[in-house]
């Protein structure tokens, strides 16, 4: 069954996304609006969290939504899955996320992402992937944006310890906001080019950090907080079929 759903969601991906080829189009010609095609790929996002619940019976939750302030701040967290790229669209609106180049390659989507706009960085050329990322968030952030950035750099197994890339004590140093910290589970569900499964993905957003911090101990609290709470999840089975 986990395979039979995998598919029909697979399907569901390829028929909604074709349905915004006509709004590609429009916005393309009105000058690709920013704040319309933001919202646009908003309503995309939804649609692909509606069809895993729907169809493969994946839901989530939220936990300590409280933490996050109402001023813009730098949110932090580990990677799994291609779920939280999608899902942060709508877990916090307008964020603008640090993102890869290869993210764009996504048909009729990376347009749509290309111009909400996030963040985009080449990974393979580290001093200009870290200047476009701090020009870029600071941009952002004048624009009362959040940032999110996943610092592990690519995906990992949920029992892989937490490992930052260089960059991101650089970023927090430069931007001067507060820190949220965020684990996520969604690898239980949805592990890198393997079926979907059921089951409920926690978001659980900790205690933020204060900015200006020393980098040592940005990263120490940072990484630590999500370490431990990937605990809860480590070693206790897989996602229910």
């Amino acid at each position: 069954m986990v395979h039979v759903r995998s598919l029909l969601f697979a399907a569901y991906w390829t028929a909604w996304t074709a349905l915004f080829l006509a709004p590609l189009v429009i916005f393309a010609l009105a000058g690709a609006p920013e704040r319309p095609i933001r919202g646009a790929t908003r309503l995309w996002a939804r649609g692909i969290l509606a069809g895993l619940r729907g169809i493969v019976g994946l839901r989530y939750v939220e936990e300590g939504r409280e933490h996050i302030p109402a001023e813009p701040c730098l949110i932090v967290a580990n990677h799994q899955s291609a779920w939280e790229t999608l899902a942060f669209l709508v877990l916090v609106p307008d964020v603008a996320i640090v993102a890869k180049r290869e993210l764009l390659a996504i048909p009729v989507v990376g347009w749509f992402l290309r111009r909400s706009p996030m963040i985009v960085i080449d990974r393979g050329n580290g001093t200009q992937a870290l200047r476009t990322m701090i020009d870029g968030s600071r941009e952002a952030v004048a624009a009362g944006r959040s940032v999110l950035i996943f610092p592990e750099g690519t995906r990992g197994e949920i029992g892989d310890p937490l490992r930052f890339k260089r960059g991101v004590e650089l970023l927090y140093g430069r931007l001067g906001l507060p820190v949220v910290p965020v684990a996520l589970n969604s690898g239980l569900f949805w592990p890198g080019g393997a079926a979907t499964r059921a089951g409920t993905v926690v978001v659980s957003y900790l205690a933020a950090l204060a900015p200006g911090l020393p980098a040592a101990e940005f990263l120490r609290g940072t990484e630590g907080a999500i370490d431990r709470e990937l605990d809860r999840w480590r070693g206790t089975g897989t996602a229910s079929a």
